[in-house]
């Protein structure tokens, strides 16, 4: 079978190679087109565009983009043309997947769409579209199913969140970080894009004089330039730059200042106290509150439907704020054990016995066989 594969970040790169690894486990002749990064090339698939090209986010910057935008809708479309697949595999990203979607059921492929979009928080408007363009919807959230069935009296599956598999496959594997394996550390993560780190990072960076004894070490994601990333990192004997380490950087960390994200969730899923920042571009801010229907951003909050977590967002996101958050994350005896009793439950609810990329890879081929 041939496989149409896209993902538009890094996080959708990681689920997405677990996925293409599950495929060929269950399809020995499959071929594979995709948009997506690194981690999806080596699991086999033919890389067709970095996500690197494609991550816009925000109202404001995808407005600035729009050209780039259009014009990577149109290429898709010639390439999947070119490609002639089986099936459309959409991994979240939804601004974009959403109307290759429409346009792939049109022309009457398959459409399977794998971490479906948040439309619990903003745009409910998309559902119906949703509908008539996806065979199957595949939810990783656990209050997900029921939304769609009980807003929508639309059956979705529910497959598990796959950094469950993700942080399984590191359980028992040696995480050395050299350098400062044994030093206290205070990690930060201040996210994959360009645009928020320049935000969030000098904000993060703010607290290290007033914690001395701890080291803090910043986590940069794969694909960002080396020159560009330690451009913005002061020289201190205290601040250190981990690349394409994050697993192992968190595993020796004491607490976490985490930009908003699919890393939050790993955060707490690694046991590590944090705290979630957001600061992105005002006009974006003041759209994002008249639409967004959401208590929290953090998705440990949303999961557990409770401050789990402390948010840290826009004028909120300051040094006076954070250092007395991290003092309690570092020093309260209480604030500890309500944290690690909570990631606690958060493990039990988002664990289904399976694999959730395993469970996506068997509904793919049931509907490539009807």
């Amino acid at each position: 079978m041939r496989y149409y594969i896209i993902a538009g970040e890094a996080s959708g790169d990681l689920h997405g190679s677990n996925l293409i690894k599950a495929i060929k486990a269950k399809d020995s002749n499959a071929v594979i087109q995709c948009w997506g990064g690194d981690l999806m090339q080596a699991s086999g698939g033919n890389l067709v565009k970095h996500y690197r090209s494609l991550a816009f986010m925000g109202f404001v910057e995808v407005l600035m983009n729009l050209r780039t935008i259009l014009s990577n809708i149109k290429f898709c479309k010639e390439d999947m043309e070119a490609f002639a697949p089986d099936v459309l595999i959409c991994i979240d990203y939804p601004g974009f997947n959403l109307r290759i979607a429409k346009w792939a059921k049109a022309k009457g492929l398959k459409v399977i769409y794998f971490i479906a979009p948040q439309v619990w928080a903003w745009k409910e408007n998309r559902v119906p579209a949703m509908r008539e363009s996806i065979d199957r919807l595949l939810c990783i959230l656990p209050f997900e199913k029921q939304y769609f069935k009980d807003r929508w009296n639309w059956e979705v599956d529910y497959i598990g969140h796959p950094l469950m598999q993700v942080l399984e496959n590191q359980h028992g594997l040696p995480h050395p970080l050299p350098l400062i394996a044994n030093e206290k550390i205070i990690a930060l993560l201040p996210g994959s894009r360009k645009q928020e780190i320049l935000k969030k990072l000098p904000e993060m960076l703010s607290v290290v004089n007033e914690f001395p004894s701890y080291h803090f070490a910043i986590a940069q994601a794969p694909g960002l330039d080396d020159t560009w990333f330690s451009s913005l990192v002061p020289s201190n004997k205290n601040i250190h730059i981990v690349k394409g380490n994050t697993y192992a950087l968190l595993n020796h960390s004491e607490a976490a200042l985490v930009t908003s994200g699919t890393a939050t969730l790993e955060t707490a899923l690694l046991g590590v106290p944090e705290i979630v920042c957001y600061k992105g571009n005002p006009i974006t801010l003041a759209l994002a509150k008249r639409f967004v229907k959401i208590k929290f951003i953090a998705l440990v909050n949303l999961i557990m439907n409770k401050e789990v977590v402390k948010e840290l967002i826009q004028e909120d996101l300051n040094k006076k704020n954070l250092i007395a958050e991290l003092e309690l994350l570092l020093n309260d005896a209480n604030r500890k054990a309500q944290i690690k009793s909570d990631y606690q439950l958060l493990k039990e609810k988002l664990f289904t016995g399976q694999s959730a990329t395993e469970v996506a890879a068997e509904i793919i081929q049931k509907e490539l066989a009807k």
